[in-house]
């Protein structure tokens, strides 16, 4: 099993509406206009589920499989070129500060590990940071 963790991203507001607003994906809709389109193509939601295309890596859906109130989303994927489980977590610190961290693990092959896990990397980076600014930018 091959361990992914973003870098920590600081949102200033609660992990309560940090954590709401990710818990049922409809809300993606509220803050679709801050998610550049150069980046993520093909955005489809509902309460459970994420699709989007992302270069080089193609299609992803993400299914909702758990849910930790204001403290942690665990996904599946039920499309990818490679299974993998995807957490976003959640840390309070103060009422307008929380720390937010994504991690990806899954089962490589040595090969793919080697060829694709700098991309991996980069793309969970990314993830974090288009969340992370869309969370600090969106009016509640």
């Amino acid at each position: 099993m091959t361990t992914y963790e973003s870098d920590i991203k600081t949102i200033r507001r609660s992990a309560e509406e940090s954590y709401l607003l990710f818990a049922d994906l409809n809300n993606i809709a509220k803050i679709k206009d801050k998610i550049p389109t150069d980046k993520v193509k093909s955005l489809e939601f509902d309460t459970d589920s994420c699709s989007l295309a992302v270069d080089p890596v193609g299609k992803i859906t993400f299914v909702i499989e758990n849910r930790e109130p204001f403290n942690t989303i665990k996904f599946g994927t039920k499309e990818s070129p490679v299974p993998f489980n995807l957490w976003i977590q959640f840390k309070s610190l103060s009422e307008n500060d929380t720390r937010m961290k994504l991690t990806i693990k899954a089962e490589l092959p040595m090969m793919i590990k080697t060829m694709f896990g700098n991309k991996i990397q980069d793309f969970l980076n990314s993830l974090a940071e288009m969340m992370s600014t869309a969370l600090n930018n969106y009016n509640l």
